[in-house]
């Protein structure tokens, strides 16, 4: 009986400790699983979150944050204006130079400095060589919608470029915002029943939102009411450039003129261009950084041309100078505002003399960082002409990555015609080949087109071609207007063969000159650029240059109608 009862008291504290035991591990059991599905009640870093310190503005893009930083001043946020140019309106135009900014409208220029004040303020500030612009003066000429948080410790600004419909959904249970999807995330803030979101991108148990007091976050569905479309309507009246366009379709001649005599020969050109109803003679070489030019003009030119029913286009280029050669640095003049200025005034004087009807602008070879400035004096350029009534065309390059910042688009807008230079596809010191097979001239023009309306764009055809010599591992070309080398191929007794892929007749010939071959430019090759135009429906086309044709190549030119 002892032993039983020894046992029995053996057992209990045995059990006492497993049982506490398994209580000890309930407990812990508990504490994990209650520690695993418990939310978090850390809070974000609100300024970690937007990435700003100090007076900085955090910038919010179509709600996407900027790595950009705006200022707060004076009770007014600023923003950068290189960042505005990039991402909001490219025509804010900031003079490092003589620190001025500019802006262009139709019919008038608009310049501020440091000094000049709004209605809340300072316009601008300038800040570590950046130039800020008030977000009041960017509203007036942009069409954004803006909110703007710049009481409260963290200061952002959130800008919308896009007008299209958004879905929004009203919280109909109090809820937290959180960093991301999840109840351990930390907590950015709490909203409120009956606040509205904009619904940014829905998912299966959360969805990401933007609140009305400005952050972006993630909140559990279940506190999401239905969701809505809203359609943000825009109240921005866009400035329209107006244009000066003819009535019918354009047939130009460039007219290359390289010294006074050379425009005696006008009557002899424009009596072999049957159908030519504008000519650009090359007039007007920039030559100095501060806007100096030479000057081949002549009166009497103007009005012998008028008489034949011509438009005359004055050419300012700087072709003639290149600058590799006069070292004229084409971003050094148009960067500062009173070089633009002087030159614009003083070719409107040259119109005023000289009575011709427009200008025709041919910048080759810039720079990419030049690209900027010559944009802005396009702008520029058209309120003048805009003024008197004068034509604005400018020469392009067939688009190409290395030629984007020629920025079509921008002077499809401003300009009245943008020519498209389709030709010079191989040229002097590259690989031999066309100077315009057709793909090169669909592709150009197909590709200007997605930048610039049909109604404005001009497709230049050549009316030259080149001739290749192949001799001692070296290659040349030499160009030939295309008489000039239809008597090459005739007297060379070159035997042509139509390339149909490339829409040009090719020929080959060898002798003690080497190895010399042509892919001939003349009127079947040319044909088929014409119906390019006329299928594209565009304004016209250009022919570079006169004197290199036959008078038969002008029944093709004439059939743009």
């Amino acid at each position: 009986m002892r032993s039983r009862r020894r046992k029995k008291r053996a057992v209990a504290p045995l059990l006492l400790t497993v049982f506490a035991l398994l209580l000890l591990a309930g407990a812990l059991a508990g504490f994990v699983i209650g520690r695993r599905y418990m939310p978090g009640k850390e809070l974000a870093d609100k300024a970690e979150l937007f990435q700003v310190r100090g007076d900085e503005v955090a910038i919010i893009l179509n709600n996407e944050l900027q790595d950009e930083k705006g200022i707060y001043e004076d009770g007014q946020v600023y923003l950068p204006v290189s960042w505005v140019n990039k991402a909001v309106n490219e025509r804010f135009y900031w003079d490092q130079t003589e620190q001025l900014l500019v802006y262009t409208l139709p019919e008038e220029i608009v310049y501020a400095d440091e000094n000049t004040m709004g209605e809340a303020g300072p316009l601008l500030k300038i800040k570590d060589k950046e130039a800020y612009l008030s977000l009041g003066l960017v509203m007036n000429y942009s069409d954004i919608r803006q909110q703007s948080f710049d009481t409260s410790q963290i200061k952002r600004v959130f800008i919308d470029t896009l007008w299209e419909p958004m879905q929004t959904a009203r919280i109909r249970r109090k809820g937290i915002l959180r960093e991301k999807g999840g109840i351990k995330s930390n907590i950015i803030t709490e909203l409120s029943k009956d606040s509205m979101v904009q619904v940014l991108e829905p998912m299966e148990r959360w969805s990401k939102v933007r609140t009305e007091d400005g952050y972006i976050g993630y909140i559990k569905n279940s506190r999401l009411g239905k969701l809505q479309e809203t359609t943000p309507v825009s109240e921005f009246k866009a400035p329209v450039y107006t244009s000066v366009s003819m009535d019918e379709k354009v047939r130009l001649g460039f007219h290359q003129v390289t010294k006074k005599e050379a425009n005696s020969t006008l009557e002899k050109y424009a009596k072999v261009a049957k159908g030519m109803n504008v000519i650009v003679p090359t007039w007007f070489n920039v030559t100095g950084n501060d806007g100096t030019y030479t000057s081949l003009a002549s009166k009497d030119y103007v009005d012998q041309a008028h008489a034949m029913g011509l438009k005359v286009w004055a050419m300012v280029e700087n072709v003639s100078t290149r600058e590799s050669v006069q070292k004229l640095d084409t971003k050094e003049l148009m960067s500062v505002t009173s070089k633009r200025k002087k030159l614009i005034e003083n070719l409107m004087k040259e119109a005023d003399t000289y009575g011709f009807d427009g200008f025709n602008l041919d910048f080759e070879s810039l720079k990419s960082e030049a690209g900027p400035h010559y944009v802005q004096f396009i702008r520029e350029m058209s309120v003048a002409c805009r003024k008197r009534g004068l034509v604005l065309s400018v020469d392009n390059y067939v688009p190409s990555a290395y030629t984007a910042f020629y920025n079509r688009k921008e002077q499809g807008i401003v300009a009245d015609y943008v020519i498209v230079m389709g030709y010079d596809e191989h040229y002097a010191g590259g690989e031999p080949g066309p100077v315009a097979s057709i793909s090169y001239v669909k592709n150009g023009i197909a590709d200007t087109l997605k930048e610039v309306p049909k109604e404005k764009v001009i497709n230049s055809v050549p009316f030259y071609t080149r001739v290749w010599t192949e001799k001692d591992g070296k290659t040349t070309s030499k160009a030939y207007g295309i008489r000039d080398a239809k008597k090459w191929v005739e007297e060379n007794g070159v035997e042509l063969e139509w390339q149909d892929e490339l829409g040009v007749y090719y020929g080959q010939v060898s002798g003690e000159n080497g190895t010399q071959s042509i892919w001939m430019e003349e009127e079947k090759s040319l044909g088929l650029k014409i119906d390019q135009i006329r299928e594209y429906n565009l304004a016209g086309v250009a022919c570079w240059k006169l004197g290199f044709e036959d008078s038969n190549i002008w029944d093709i030119v004439s059939q743009v109608q």
